[in-house]
């Protein structure tokens, strides 16, 4: 199969319908192959109903219901994994992400070579309540991550079918994915222009919350993306730091008492401050012993992406990557 198309939606009843006419248009007149994956979020009006009325009209339309809210990474995660298509495409199903942009995001994949194509809506049509969060965000982001994106937060991208199969989402990291594939060893990532329109129905589901979230999850990903399966090196090292500086300040201290014949030190702030140091660190150093336990009976200690295998079998099928 060619196309796998990836929807999330929460409330979007009055948008489906027109959403599937246009994307059933545009690959039909492509020539694809292709699935339209609509997942519910717990929709709490009639977007169920439409979907299996679509699905019914269109056989080519699948669907996914969540008993209640989970969010967006959850809905995506489910479509992730029941996809069959050589190239996955999200879009958002409140209609400002265009079903046109399909063909070009299919090339840049297929014929480009990109394991990861992510929409930029360089021209915006959102309040301000949502773009300064977003730009803000978009920034940070890319200076942390080194990925030269401007637009993570856009619904719209691209993916080989090997990308997402490696990454897993939960909470709110499908705003990472592109770091998550860069974790995973998908470092060929695009960035293409798309056109951003006006919501026709329904209210944005987003504000300036998502700032602070973002950046909490932004911490936790990179954290665990660099020191997932080496906490020590993390805690160690900042133990080493402490213990160090512990050390300098109390060995000080001594020399200013023996050879200066200091009276009081005891009474001083350095001192009580060497002797937090050395305790710091060595909570840090036991800290990290912990963690490298934790890893070493993990089940995905030696979880890796593989991309190729020369005359070897398989064997046990590759779990997923966790960041």
């Amino acid at each position: 199969m060619n196309l796998s198309i990836v929807i999330p939606l929460y409330n979007e009843e009055e948008s489906l319908p027109e959403l599937e006419a246009w994307i059933r248009r545009v690959c039909e007149r492509e020539g694809y192959s292709y699935e339209i994956i609509m997942t519910d979020d717990g929709s709490t009006d009639n977007s169920w109903q439409v979907v299996k009325q679509l699905s019914a009209l269109n056989p080519h339309v699948k669907g996914i219901k969540f008993r209640r809210n989970h969010g967006k990474s959850p809905a995506l995660q489910k479509a992730f994994e029941a996809a069959t298509g050589d190239v996955v495409i999200t879009m958002d199903a409140d209609l400002q992400d265009s079903p046109d942009e399909i063909p070009e995001l299919y090339r840049m994949i297929k014929e480009e070579g990109y394991d990861l194509v992510s929409g930029w809506k360089k021209k915006r049509h959102d309040p301000l309540n949502k773009t300064l969060p977003s730009k803000l965000f978009n920034k940070v982001v890319s200076l942390v991550s080194h990925i030269k994106l401007h637009d993570f937060n856009c619904g719209l991208k691209a993916y080989r079918n090997e990308v997402v199969k490696a990454v897993e989402l939960y909470g709110d990291l499908h705003r990472f994915i592109p770091l998550l594939a860069k974790w995973s060893g998908f470092n060929k990532i695009g960035e293409k222009v798309v056109l951003h329109r006006e919501r026709k129905y329904g209210v944005s589901k987003f504000g300036w919350e998502r700032l602070i979230t973002g950046f909490l999850d932004l911490l936790s990903i990179v954290f665990v993306g660099r020191f997932g399966k080496r906490p020590m090196h993390f805690f160690g090292t900042l133990g080493v730091i402490s213990i160090a500086g512990g050390i300098v300040i109390l060995i000080y201290l001594s020399i200013a008492k023996l050879i200066f014949e200091e009276y009081g030190i005891a009474e001083r702030p350095l001192f009580f401050f060497g002797i937090l140091a050395l305790i710091l660190g060595t909570q840090l150093f036991v800290t990290g012993f912990l963690a490298e336990l934790v890893v070493k009976t993990a089940p995905e200690r030696n979880v890796y992406v593989i991309e190729e295998r020369i005359r070897l079998a398989e064997g046990k099928q590759e779990p997923k990557v966790k960041m």
